[in-house]
């Protein structure tokens, strides 16, 4: 701990953004730069506490309370206080193979779980992460390893999301030669077509990782769905293991009166489309231009709805939430080092908030209704309020007479979450599913029911975040190594 009192002498302090109404006329990323002197007086804002719960990476109410990939986050903290960027840089790739990803769109539950939070705000770790990382590319520090030793041993990894990207990362590093396999036109998975390019630069970030990777070795195939373009029995002739990370990619649907109306689309189509036509230079497929925009889901996918819809210059845009309005403080049953459920305001919300003169969330608005008008095109929502009430041990939303509401709306964009991956390619390689239908493989094992197929990511335990896949697929990777070794030394 280099600076013993520096959390009771400095002020958590973020890198400023681009202002909201500026930022909305591109799709650049919008964050700063911080100044060195001022990232170091936020390092030293760290306490080096006893037992740094930033790293524990536990499950506490459901919900994440530390780093599940366990970042040695005092460590780092200490070494960019003192200026050591390089040293900092070494430890923090000990444990995170994407540091660039996590520290742009990680919700950070290792501030949630830190220490100082209890009297003062976090420390900065997200922020702090992202600058190690872009210190190291910017000095030419992240450079491909040659790798000493190949085992012959041949692994496919089927799906290049941060899972996917982990496992190959680390299974090459083991000495295998590891072929991805992704059905899309880009790798990257949900963080090249399911995050917009404002908040995580596909050409600057993301391929700039899968270049190095390729450097490194590994294989990549775009534009190749096993099960469909490359067949299941082909994959298990011509691999000594399988690695499954195809994620949960199967949307949950709403099914109310008036569904079939044209306009209403999943959340991830409409951004797909309009990250594919950012990156091609093309008009999107789906546009949200000279629209009233719906967005329902209150999510971080319903965030990037809101932000998307904005640059494309929406008429309008509501995001509806079923939950009520989160509080703006921790309640007595949200107790620290649990995952604080307080009031936010995310980059959309902001952007809006300045378009339109107010935040766009509407809580505790349950949708009854779409209508439609001529030839079957959406025209409204209709919606009302609704009273949580427990009912045989558990919370449910019951609709408020009285407090219905008719929305214009042309275009619904449904940010509902995921409810487990497409069942193709399982059925086709008769991998066992479990009650909430994903991928069945042990945390321990990561192996399925099938000798040589393993698990990771989305589609075994479940939508979830990129530090959590990243966990997964190095986790995984581990578990076949042995499998393939009969021992490992992988991390």
């Amino acid at each position: 701990m280099g600076k013993v009192k520096g959390f009771m002498e400095y002020q958590r302090a973020l890198p400023a953004d681009r202002a909201p109404l500026e930022r909305i006329k591109d799709w650049q990323e919008f964050h700063k730069e911080m100044p060195d002197v001022e990232l170091q007086k936020q390092g030293a804002r760290c306490m080096d506490c006893g037992t740094p719960y930033c790293h524990t990476g536990i499950m506490l109410s459901g919900m994440a309370s530390g780093c599940p990939i366990h970042n040695l986050i005092p460590e780092w903290n200490d070494y960019i206080y003192n200026g050591f960027w390089h040293d900092a840089y070494d430890r923090l790739m000990k444990t995170n193979n994407f540091p660039e990803f996590t520290g742009r769109v990680c919700p950070a539950p290792c501030e949630g779980s830190c220490v100082l939070g209890l009297i003062e705000p976090p420390v900065t770790i997200k922020n702090n992460e992202y600058a190690i990382i872009e210190h190291a590319f910017a000095e030419g520090w992240v450079e491909p390893k040659k790798i000493a030793h190949r085992t012959g041993k041949r692994v496919a990894v089927v799906g290049s999301g941060p899972a996917g990207l982990a496992c190959a990362d680390q299974l090459n590093k083991a000495g295998h030669s590891v072929t991805v396999f992704e059905r899309d036109d880009r790798f990257g998975g949900l963080m090249m077509y399911g995050i917009p390019n404002m908040k995580l630069d596909k050409k600057l970030v993301v391929e700039r990782r899968i270049d190095l990777m390729k450097a490194e070795g590994i294989a990549f195939m775009e534009s190749t769905e096993v099960g469909v373009d490359y067949p299941a029995d082909k994959l298990l002739e011509e691999f000594d293991s399988v690695v499954l990370c195809t994620g949960a990619t199967k949307p949950r649907d709403l099914n109310v009166e008036g569904r079939e109306c044209s306009g209403i689309h999943f959340a991830m189509d409409f951004l797909r489309s309009s990250t594919k036509a950012v990156l091609d230079g093309s008009a999107p497929t789906l546009s949200a231009a000279g629209k009233n925009v719906v967005v329902i889901g209150g999510g971080d996918t319903g965030t990037d709805c809101v932000a998307t819809s904005l640059r494309q210059g929406c008429k309008s845009v509501i995001q509806l939430e079923i939950m009520p309005k989160p509080p703006l403080e921790r309640q007595p049953d949200n107790p620290w080092p649990e995952w604080p459920k307080t009031f936010k305001v995310d980059y959309g919300q902001e952007e809006a908030a300045m378009v339109q003169g107010e935040d766009p969330r509407k809580y505790a608005i349950m949708t009854k209704k779409f209508l439609s008008g001529d030839g079957g095109a959406l025209k409204a929502v209709e919606v009302s309020r609704v009273e949580w009430v427990k009912q045989e041990g558990r919370f449910v939303p019951l609709p408020v007479s009285g407090t219905e509401q008719i929305i214009p709306a042309e275009l619904v964009l449904l940010a509902m979450g995921f409810v487990g991956p497409e069942e193709h390619l399982l059925q086709q390689l008769q991998v066992a599913r479990d009650e909430r239908t994903n991928i069945r493989a042990s945390e321990k094992t990561f192996l399925t029911n099938r000798e040589g197929i393993f698990a990771a990511g989305d589609a075994r335990r479940g939508q979830s975040l990129v530090v959590w896949a990243i966990y997964e697929g190095r986790a995984a990777a581990r578990a076949c190594d042995r499998f393939l070794m009969g021992t490992t030394s992988l991390p």
